[in-house]
This record gives structure tokens, C-alpha cells and sequence, in this order.
């Protein structure tokens, strides 16, 4: 019995390390740096914030930083819904 507790033990913690290592690299891949997340809450906008919200940190980030790519601090989603909302309004009345 003592035989198979040797035999079992190294096996069981090599598992164990690498099922670690797994979950270390997928929290890992999700962690954001400092300055990125000052950065983010200085200047996100509604739709950013309001994807915080709802589907976490990782994909606000990335839609904050889509928006930055194409440039300009204003996003071209929020005036598309602006006039919408507007030829909306005029239809109305």
C-alpha cells in the first residue's frame, strides 16, 4: 500500500501542477495593466461603460481600444444613434 502512495503521489501532484499552470495562464491572459484601466475609466464613453457592465473588463477594453483605432474621441455608434433617434422624433410628429 505504501509502495503504491509513492508510486501515486508524484503523478498526482504533476497533475496537479499543470491543471495550476492552466488556470494561471487563463488568468493571466485576462489581467489588464494599471495604467490601462485609468486610462479606460478617463475617457470611456457611455456604450463602453455599459459594455463594462454587461460582459466584464476584457471586452469593454477591446471595444474602448477599436474606438480609439479609428480615431477621434467621439464614436461614430453614438451618432448614428443620435440621428436615429432623431428621424425617430421628426416621425413621430
Amino acid at each position: 500500500m505504501q509502495g503504491l502512495a509513492v508510486v501515486l503521489f508524484p503523478v498526482l501532484l504533476m497533475l496537479f501542477a499543470l491543471a495550476m499552470e492552466r488556470v494561471e495562464f487563463r488568468l493571466r491572459r485576462l489581467t489588464v495593466r494599471e495604467q490601462e484601466v485609468a486610462e479606460f475609466l478617463d475617457q470611456a464613453s457611455q456604450d463602453e461603460v455599459a459594455t463594462l457592465a454587461s460582459e466584464g473588463f476584457p471586452h469593454a477594453l477591446a471595444r474602448f481600444h477599436r474606438r480609439r483605432k479609428r480615431g477621434g474621441p467621439t464614436d461614430s455608434d453614438d451618432a448614428d444613434r443620435d440621428t436615429t433617434t432623431a428621424e425617430s422624433a421628426r416621425r413621430a410628429s
